[in-house]
């Protein structure tokens, strides 16, 4: 994959925005109940920014791979709204940006595009049953893992909604079937958090 150095920069700027986001919201609820501050952020930094991240590399590697150019571009005003609704009102909005995926010579297919699409959501249901194995364990390791299939699953379920300009709208477009199978499966596993 390649990176440019702005491209890493928004990166980590969206993940740490987001993580903090994250640890606001969840810093006074029973599982955190006497841990620091900073304990929480870094918890939410690897359980939601791995999250965010993982699902928007996914996007960019598999659009490289057709020979697209795919970077990531923060949204700086939902970076903004996201924190100031976080610790003015307790709400949680995430959009902190996007994989941008063009082509100079023509134009993207519908199947590319639902497979660059499909892939965010997917890369999602396979971290959160990565982070459900961590429930097994004690402490921090048990909130960590509970906390990052939550927030995985619900990520994969969400991007799958077919309303543009979500994942699941050009998954969709291109196959309604595989949109099907891949949604079920994110309720299923959304259930079972």
């Amino acid at each position: 994959m390649k990176f440019g150095a702005e491209e890493l920069k928004e990166l980590l700027i969206s993940a740490v925005v987001i993580g903090f986001v994250f640890a606001w919201i969840m810093k006074d609820r029973p599982i955190f109940s006497g841990i620091a501050f900073f304990i929480v952020f870094v918890v939410m930094l690897v359980a939601v920014g791995a999250a965010f991240i993982f699902h928007e590399l996914a996007h960019k590697f598999v659009a490289q791979r057709y020979g697209y150019w795919a970077e990531y571009r923060m949204w700086e005003t939902g970076l903004i709204i996201a924190f100031f609704l976080a610790v003015t009102t307790g709400m949680v909005f995430a959009a902190p940006g996007a994989v941008h995926i063009e082509s100079r010579y023509y134009q993207i297919s519908k199947r590319e595009n639902g497979l660059i699409s499909l892939a965010g959501p997917l890369t999602n249901l396979c971290l959160g049953i990565a982070f459900l194995t961590l429930t097994f364990k004690e402490g921090i390791s048990s909130a960590l893992g509970s906390i990052g299939f939550f927030v995985n699953t619900w990520l994969a379920l969400f991007n799958l909604i077919p309303f543009p300009p979500l994942d699941g709208s050009k998954v969709m477009g291109w196959n309604s079937a595989v949109w099907g199978i891949v949604f079920v499966i994110s309720m299923a596993l959304l259930w079972f958090a």
